[in-house]
């Protein structure tokens, strides 16, 4: 039964660093080790290729171990409000399907990636990594649109979901934005589309945000800029293991968040030609136990941001923000500190300079 304005409380996604490995077997990703780029993308296509397949109605019945809320109702991103009270649930099996006039009439199976795009065929049209259990009138509403930001909304769900036209630079038609707290998981499952159907995408007719099974320009830059803002939480590390339980398959991103911008570049972003290039050397000394300097140029003079990232996504500390340089050859230091002055842990860090249409990401090791 649908239960409407229920008083229940959902936490909010909780990143769990000491668990987001927990469940990988032994072994499952060393052949993508020491590799990054176009490298990294094909050792994970052959990792997670060729999962178990199942039908269409079965995805009804995965939907009871993928997307369970802590209280039992089905987990709907396009309805849920985390840490907050959702405007209504629904009960697994006697909510499904059908039609709906409005919010609240019942869920259905969303591909988040939409049929459309890759042709309606096997094993996309099951593939349980993009696939969602959300509200009809809300999954009827977003379509086939692509995902982006909306600064000016013609619609908006119960939850705050948008649709309207794309505020986000190098793309201006409709898009569906999700709310800040699932931006994320969207993002990563993304991420797994383009890794899992790598060179597999012969005939996907594509979207707005799509060229075959790989990522847009501008639809790159936008859900690098996803992962970061919204970590991997405790709803993804749970999914994650309970689709591997039926596909036999996993999504890297969730287990290495950190694979996004060691394939990725974040610069998905269109600028004008004057735009200032951006040169940045690898980080010395690397590892490093004090402090370490990154060296870079610039063609011209440029506000510069530097922030520092763990493997997670999350962000450690900004080091620049906005800090005007002229044009030449620069070097930044960073202490090793946190943005509260402590001392970060051992481990890998993420360092990304950025000036207005240009960035590079280097890694380091902190001993």
């Amino acid at each position: 039964m649908r239960v409407h304005f229920a008083p229940v409380l959902i936490p909010a996604a909780v990143a769990l660093a000491g668990t987001a490995f927990a469940g990988i077997p032994a072994g499952y990703y060393d052949p993508a080790a020491g590799l990054e780029g176009e490298a990294l993308r094909a050792a994970l296509h052959g990792i997670i290729d060729d999962h178990q397949a199942i039908s269409y109605d079965a995805v009804w019945l995965a939907f009871y171990t993928t997307d369970d809320r802590p209280d039992g109702y089905v987990w709907d991103m396009y309805s849920d409000i985390p840490g907050g009270t959702p405007p209504y649930l629904y009960t697994f099996g006697e909510d499904q399907g059908g039609s709906a006039g409005s919010e609240g009439e019942g869920y259905n199976r969303e591909h988040s990636w939409p049929k459309s795009w890759f042709g309606d065929q096997a094993p996309m049209n099951t593939d349980l990594f993009h696939i969602v259990p959300t509200d009809i009138f809300v999954n009827n509403k977003r379509g086939n649109y692509p995902y982006g930001e909306v600064s000016a909304p013609d619609w908006t769900s119960e939850n705050g979901s948008r649709l309207g036209p794309c505020s986000w630079p190098g793309y201006s038609g409709t898009v569906f934005e999700p709310i800040d707290a699932f931006k994320g998981d969207f993002a990563r499952n993304y991420f797994y589309m383009a890794t899992r159907y790598y060179t597999e995408d012969a005939g996907w007719p594509g979207s707005p945000m799509t060229s075959g099974s790989q990522l847009l320009e501008w639809a790159e830059g936008m859900l690098i800029a996803w992962h970061l803002s919204d970590p991997v939480g405790a709803k993804e590390l749970d999914r994650n293991e309970a689709v591997y339980a039926i596909q036999e398959n996993r999504n890297p991103f969730i287990d290495h968040p950190e694979y996004v911008l060691m394939i990725y570049e974040p610069t998905g972003i269109e600028y004008p030609d004057e735009a200032p290039s951006l040169v940045a050397a690898a980080a010395s000394p690397n590892p490093f136990s004090g402090s370490v300097g990154i060296v870079f140029t610039l063609s011209a003079p440029a506000e510069v941001d530097l922030t520092v990232y763990d493997v997670y996504g999350r962000e450690v500390v900004a080091v620049l923000d906005d800090a005007a340089y002229c044009a030449g050859e620069h070097g930044i230091e960073w202490d090793g500190c946190g943005g509260s002055g402590e001392a970060v842990p051992p481990g890998v860090y993420l360092c990304r300079i950025s000036v207005p249409g240009a960035a590079s990401v280097c890694q380091v090791l902190k001993l």
